[in-house]
């Protein structure tokens, strides 16, 4: 189905410290939400995501647990980590371990470009580090503690002590790419979206840039600097060239051109690092810049952003174990504004499961299907006169169609959802209005029962194709039962009101069936 144009979308490489929460999981499916919306419009679609695994904060972990940084990791990995992408059902592409051997010896290659062109020189440095973040902090990035921290400076995002450290280090001269940063963020407006990380990575850049150390020589788990092993380089310079170290930087040149430039989807609180550190390095290594950087809000629970940390962290199987994987990415995709922060509450998940997946679109279908084997013998009849009524839906399939397919191209993934369900809601109220039970009860009004039938199958199909990228198990199942041709993620998504229908439908099972354990019975 490929129309030759590529969409290459990338996670963060989450840091594995610690099992993935909800927050990590929101993240992952909306990439892959978009990754699948692009390839159903023909393009070649290629997701990567992965973990990031060096650094002092993964040593300290791993020294703490009793075990070595490779175990810790390679044990992470394969229980919690990749697992995950199974849990909320994720069509990755590729799965990128900054321990992989492809990505050590590309990224050194890179950083060794970088040293041959005279971007990285010697010095010294001394400042405020967060393990947590791995990161030097900025008098305004700290608060004073409290509780047990009282009387010290503490990082804002992870509410624990810094550290001041003095090092020899290697520097990345960034601060020379500063003017071509502010020219990059004001000719491509969409480079750093949405608009509120735009101002404020346009903020920071305006209020000067720093070179950037690069390299640690206080501990020793990491990529060694190429030209002196004696360093090892700076996990997020480490981490960044995950993005096309993956794609075939170093390594596969044809492969490279194929997919670069990438859509970035990242947090809020990475997102300097995204927008300003990343393209400054690509700038010096000659390579062209991502297509974009989008920064989405974070999850909050209780009014706090997601931490394990807190003790605020949901496993995601928690929800997915009541709900379902579809439930899941619809609910996170449709409740909240991508780009903003985001409240996440047992009693709204369940209350939007109920009533818009289960009442709303389970229903629907389960309805529709039960009318054609019963008045028409498992038949989809074919349609006669349309009423305004009649086109008025068909209308409707065409307008959310385009309406959701320019709502994605912004990555506004709520609104694409809140379009499509319009055609929900007005399937719904149409069946209602049209009372096809009624109709079934007078042979005379047999083209009349026929045509309503047909319409309300058409809006279903259309329905099938759009949801397939957020709630894809029961879309394939839907799909199956209206009798189309080959997968449903097979179905071009930006012509799916085209959709007319197979010839005869199966039986269905409810989509979503009824869930009856309590809110309290599933967090408890």
């Amino acid at each position: 189905m490929s129309d030759g144009s590529s969409f290459y979308i990338t996670t963060p490489i989450f840091y594995v410290n610690d099992v993935p929460h909800i927050g990590h999981a929101y993240t992952e499916v909306a990439a892959d939400v978009l990754a699948r919306w692009h390839r159903q419009k023909g393009e070649k679609s290629w997701l990567l995501t992965g973990t990031d695994e060096h650094g002092q904060k993964i040593l300290r972990t791993a020294t703490a647990n009793g075990t070595t940084p490779k175990e810790w990791v390679d044990r992470l990995v394969e229980t919690a980590w990749k697992p995950l992408l199974d849990t909320v059902n994720i069509a990755n592409d590729d799965f990128i371990r900054t321990t992989d051997a492809r990505h050590e010896v590309n990224a050194a290659k890179f950083l060794q470009h970088l040293y041959d062109s005279g971007h990285i020189y010697t010095g010294e440095y001394e400042g405020f580090y967060c393990v947590g973040c791995e990161e030097y902090k900025q008098p305004s990035d700290l608060v004073a503690g409290t509780g047990e921290f009282a009387g010290q400076q503490v990082c804002a995002i992870h509410s624990k002590p810094v550290e001041l450290l003095h090092e020899k280090n290697y520097f990345f001269k960034m601060s020379a790419f500063a003017d071509q940063l502010i020219e990059l963020y004001e000719s491509n407006p969409t480079f750093v979206q949405p608009e509120s990380a735009r101002n404020e990575v346009i903020a920071f850049v305006k209020n000067g840039l720093s070179d950037l150390s690069i390299s640690r020589s206080s501990f020793d788990w990491g990529i060694k600097v190429p030209w002196d092993e004696s360093n090892v380089v700076y996990v997020w310079f480490d981490a960044l060239l995950n993005y096309i170290t993956a794609a075939g930087y170093g390594h596969d040149d044809e492969k490279f051109a194929e997919l670069w430039p990438a859509t970035h989807i990242v947090g809020k609180d990475i997102l300097r690092f995204h927008a300003v550190i990343w393209p400054a390095m690509l700038m010096a290594a000659g390579i062209e810049v991502p297509k974009q950087v989008f920064g989405h809000g974070w999850l909050l629970v209780g009014g706090e952003k997601m931490s394990k940390s807190k003790l605020t962290g949901i496993a995601p199987s928690q929800i997915t174990d009541t709900f379902g994987s579809d439930a899941f990415r619809y609910y996170f995709m449709r409740a909240i504004s991508f780009g903003q922060d985001g409240s996440f509450s047992w009693e709204d998940l369940s209350a939007r499961y109920q009533s818009e997946l289960a009442n709303g679109f389970g229903n629907l279908a389960s309805r529709v299907i039960a009318m054609v084997n019963r008045y028409c013998a498992g038949e989809i009849p074919a349609a006669g006169a349309l009423t305004e009524a009649d086109e008025a839906i068909l209308a409707t399939a065409k307008r959310v169609t385009d309406a959701a397919s320019e709502a994605i191209d912004r990555l506004a993934i709520h609104e694409a959802l809140a379009s499509v369900w319009e055609l929900v809601d007005e399937l719904n109220g149409y069946i209602t209005l049209q009372e096809p039970w009624a109709l079934s009860k007078d042979p005379a009004n047999r083209e009349r029962l026929e045509t309503v039938l047909n319409t309300a199958v058409r809006g279903l199909g259309t329905l099938a194709v759009l949801l397939s990228p957020v709630i894809p198990e029961a879309t394939a199942t839907l799909w199956a039962a209206l009798g189309g041709s080959g997968a449903v993620t097979d179905q071009r998504i930006d012509t799916a009101w085209e959709w007319t229908g197979g010839t005869h439908v199966s039986t269905l099972d409810a989509l979503f069936p009824r869930i009856e354990a309590t809110v309290e019975a599933t967090v408890g």
